[in-house]
């Protein structure tokens, strides 16, 4: 079994963005040489996730809406208690998670016809990373 590891670095302009990653992960993908096997996608920072899902700009705001409505940006979260001020980015993160698992198959991402990997930033404007792992033969 072969691996490659590779990194991408992010600082966003926003708060929240979420970056399509896809075309990353592909070239790490053909960076390895592996045909068979699997890709980790992990975001290393408790306030950004990693998914997928759909390309589309409409889907993509209303994930946005959706994730701000169950976890609002405000002022009286206890974690703010520490100085910070980011507890919606860390409940951001538990609805979205900090990972996926992606299949190869035939030396390309085994997705279905609208899939894309996303990095979904929750607390930007300062440098974070994601971790890209390839597995496999």
């Amino acid at each position: 079994m072969k691996f490659h590891t590779e990194y991408l670095w992010f600082n966003t302009e926003k708060r929240r963005e979420y970056i399509n990653i896809t075309n990353d992960v592909e070239n790490a993908l053909r960076k390895s040489g592996i045909n068979e096997g699997m890709i980790l996608v992990s975001a290393m920072h408790i306030t950004a996730g990693v998914y997928v899902n759909d390309a589309e700009s409409g889907l993509i705001q209303d994930i946005d809406e959706w994730l701000e409505g169950l976890a609002p940006f405000r002022q009286d979260y206890r974690h703010h208690r520490t100085g910070e001020d980011n507890g919606d980015a860390h409940l951001k993160n538990l609805i979205i998670h900090h990972q996926v698992i992606i299949p190869v198959t035939g030396g390309k991402l085994d997705f279905g016809p609208w899939q894309q990997v996303y990095y979904a930033e929750f607390d930007g404007k300062r440098r974070k990373r994601a971790v890209i792992k390839v597995m496999g033969e």
